[in-house]
């Protein structure tokens, strides 16, 4: 199992196919593990391995992957995680895919290092509305009690904290809309349309972003298998 290790770091991640890379951020919450990637409509690993090289991830502290916990924890704490197994990588650019949370993770690399990345496709991306906040506190709170036994040294104020970094925000919760306005790079959006994953949020994503284009259908029927080509094709077009 491939581990990229920094400091108490581990990251676990897997990699498929060759040519230019594509940086996978999965769904599944606090609990983003490569392996939600077989729930899907359509597997990205699959798809996209055929054309590119793509690199799939288990965040910190789930799935193989481990790592501290703080108060001080929070998005740019993913971003610098991602940061960190580009360079192990020695990958200079990629282009990035993120489903759920991912979509927002793939927002903050942009935001964190924009030379990085060529073109990102948001897969139903999370986003805070009036109906929303509690259920996202619970998600949280899940996730957190899995893993409290192991972790002693975490305090109660530290997780509280945590929590708050995550899922206080408003929007997609890690960058702002104004920063959306300013994304000149290629985005494909696959709109979402539940609790989690608002098709509000996806609209608005798309309607901010200069470069942006949105996809409504891509769950069921012959939409499946015409996103997954669609997909291919954009990443292709946004290629070096």
């Amino acid at each position: 199992m491939p581990i990229l290790e920094r400091d108490d770091l581990k990251l676990h991640y897997e990699e498929f196919g060759t040519g230019f890379p594509v940086l996978l951020f999965a769904p599944g919450g606090m609990n983003s593990t490569l392996d939600f990637w077989s729930r899907m409509p359509w597997n990205p690993i699959d798809v996209l391995s055929e054309h590119f090289r793509v690199i799939a991830m288990d965040q910190r502290n789930a799935g193989g992957s481990t790592a501290p916990i703080s108060g001080t924890d929070g998005w740019k704490t993913y971003a610098s995680d991602h940061i960190a197994l580009l360079d192990g990588l020695g990958i200079a650019r990629c282009h990035v895919l993120g489903c759920c949370i991912g979509g927002s993770y793939s927002l903050g690399l942009i935001e964190a290092d924009p030379d990085r990345v060529a073109g990102a496709v948001l897969v139903q991306p999370i986003g805070h509305i009036e109906a929303n906040r509690e259920a996202f506190y619970a998600m949280f709170d899940s996730w957190a009690d899995g893993l409290r036994a192991h972790r002693p040294e975490t305090s109660e104020a530290d997780w509280a904290a945590f929590r708050s970094r995550m899922y206080d925000g408003d929007f997609v919760f890690n960058v702002s809309r104004d920063f959306v306005r300013s994304v000149q790079h290629p985005l494909l959006v696959l709109m979402g349309d539940d609790l989690y994953h608002p098709e509000t949020i996806s609209r608005e994503v798309a309607d901010l972003a200069p470069r942006s284009e949105l996809v409504e259908a891509w769950k069921e029927g012959p939409a499946v298998q015409a996103s997954a080509a669609h997909v291919v094709e954009f990443l292709q077009a946004q290629t070096p």
